[in-house]
């Protein structure tokens, strides 16, 4: 009986964890990838269209996967953000290196170490010009925007940024996919919050933890990965591997 109490849980954190986070990591061994950031491409990809040919609002969330061997369980997410009428893209993320809060230090849309970027979510229109100067504010009140503040596991990070600003502004209705390590991260020690989207966060340190709510579904956090399911959004979030099911 103690026997089978032990073996149940390791079995299920194998089949849950481990073994998504394994086939993410034989996929990535598979793929064309540069031998350095030097040699990568970080270029735009098309993804987005010109800002001139979007007249309304628009609010994007973005996301690639990173680069070297954490690119198979990790992506590095962005915003781009542009108010109706404005002829350009504003993109806003947190880098490894010097000052960790860029503006537009690449274009939009553009590739992150070769990897092709995608739209997590978006927001336009009449919403998209009221949640702006929110967004805008919530880039502007980054907690760790120091030098130095930047810690690539389990945080504060590129994700760890986004997630405060979809924390800040829970109107976006945008979750970061399972895979962008660091997003839960909110300090170090015990921390929980419910935000005003009614979606109840809680973190040890970026390590360990959960979500629940309407935006975000049911999660369960292990070192900086995901396993939950989406009910309004049906999905099932899988470590490694990213969201299964509608967007």
């Amino acid at each position: 009986m103690l026997k089978a109490l032990i073996l149940w849980p390791l079995g299920l954190f194998a089949a849950t964890f481990l073994l998504p986070v394994a086939i993410a990591g034989l996929w990535w061994s598979a793929q064309d990838r540069p031998d350095s950031w030097r040699s990568a491409d970080w270029g735009p990809s098309g993804v987005l269209p010109a800002a001139a040919t979007v007249p309304e609002a628009t609010i994007h969330v973005m996301a690639a996967r990173t680069g070297g061997p954490k690119g198979a369980v990790s992506v590095h997410s962005w915003l781009a953000i542009k108010e109706a009428g404005a002829d350009r893209w504003t993109r806003a993320e947190v880098v490894g290196w010097g000052t960790p809060v860029r503006i537009d230090a690449y274009a939009p849309d553009a590739r992150w170490y070769s990897n092709e970027p995608w739209i997590v979510g978006s927001v336009s229109g009449d919403a998209a010009t009221r949640l702006i100067p929110e967004v805008r504010a919530s880039i502007a009140d980054y907690p760790w925007g120091g030098r130095g503040d930047y810690v690539i596991w389990p945080g504060p990070n590129s994700n760890t940024f986004v997630g405060h600003v979809l924390r800040q502004v829970p109107d976006l209705g945008v979750t970061l996919p399972p895979h962008a390590v660091g997003r839960d991260w909110a300090g170090s020690g015990l921390t929980a919050s419910v935000d005003s989207g009614g979606d109840l966060h809680v973190s040890v340190s970026g390590l360990a933890g959960l979500s629940a709510g309407p935006r975000t579904g049911f999660e369960v956090h292990l070192l900086g990965q995901a396993l939950g399911v989406d009910i309004l959004r049906p999905a099932l979030k899988l470590p490694g591997i990213g969201r299964l099911g509608s967007s």
